[in-house]
């Protein structure tokens, strides 16, 4: 006669409950110092100024509210928010096809060929790569004037073109993931440098290309301190800096402002337009890029 064994319920280790503990805790800290500023500064701007100050902080205002914000916001200057983001538009598209024009063939360069001054120039990329952007602007705006082209939008788009955080990436790239075997087959059959570069090594590159492309275009949209200094006029104006000049036109953050006043709420709402193309390029780049890498993960 066999014996029965009762089994307990199901239930979870002890162990486990310190590290959903740690999880959760990890995540409402995340929750409060990343998600409800992007969600308070969304509803702000639907907000009046008087509400923003007195009501809930994660209160919805209104639809009225918000209308009557994107109407003040657009005749600041003549619609001039629309302006800077159409130029801000145009130097990071323009600064995008040179960058993927330069950084891609410079980084296919340096990891498949070997000449004097390689690694020096390996290291200088890498140098380069990690200085900030402010200690690179003396230099570059004492380069831009000496050829005369301070207030240009050439002062801006050259500049931003040179991305050495892609040639590097797009060295990497090529020297760990593209199989050189395949590259000399393709010379061995006949192909110039030029054809297998096109032909094979650029196809199976096309994630880091999109990469460096997204990572460009998010560098050049959010610069602020090379474009204040290359442009002295608010027409030549990329959305960053004009950001900057709505805040100096705040009163509450500069009170000698007179009827060219735009109120926080407003404010609110110029930083979401201004975020609003990163962020559908982030969405569009994200599935490219997931599809992509996943691509040959899994087999049929």
């Amino acid at each position: 006669m066999s014996r029965s064994h009762h089994q307990p319920p199901h239930s979870r280790p002890v162990g486990h409950l310190p590290s959903r503990l740690l999880t959760g805790s990890v995540l409402a800290v995340f929750l409060a110092f990343f998600v409800l500023p992007v969600l308070w500064l969304v509803l702000a701007a639907t907000k009046t100024d008087q509400q923003l100050v007195h009501d809930n902080p994660l209160s919805f205002g209104s639809w009225h509210a918000l209308k009557a914000n994107w109407h003040a916001l657009t005749a600041f200057q003549d619609n001039a928010v629309m302006q800077w983001l159409g130029n801000s538009a145009l130097y990071a598209v323009i600064s995008l096809v040179i960058t993927l024009g330069v950084a891609v063939p410079a980084g296919y360069a340096l990891a498949m060929t070997e000449f004097r001054g390689r690694h020096t120039l390996l290291v200088a990329t890498l140098v380069v790569m990690l200085m900030p952007n402010a200690t690179l602007v003396v230099p570059l705006f004492l380069e831009i004037n000496a050829v005369h082209l301070i207030g240009t939008v050439w002062s801006i788009i050259l500049p931003y073109s040179f991305y050495p955080f892609g040639v590097y990436l797009t060295y990497i790239y090529f020297t760990t993931a593209v199989p050189k075997d395949l590259l000399a087959a393709a010379r061995v059959d006949g192909c110039s440098e030029f054809r297998v570069f096109w032909h094979i090594a650029l196809p199976l590159a096309t994630p880091v290309v999109a990469l460096v492309g997204f990572f460009s275009f998010v560098a050049n949209w959010t610069n602020y301190f090379l474009p204040y200094v290359m442009l002295p006029e608010s027409s030549q104006m990329p959305i960053q800096v004009g950001i900057g000049t709505l805040l100096s036109n705040v009163p509450s953050f500069n009170p000698t402002v007179g009827d060219l006043a735009i109120q926080r709420p407003q404010l609110a709402l110029a930083t979401l337009v201004a975020i609003t193309p990163v962020l559908i390029v982030f969405l569009f780049a994200q599935r490219f890029l997931v599809s992509r890498m996943l691509a040959g993960a899994t087999k049929e």
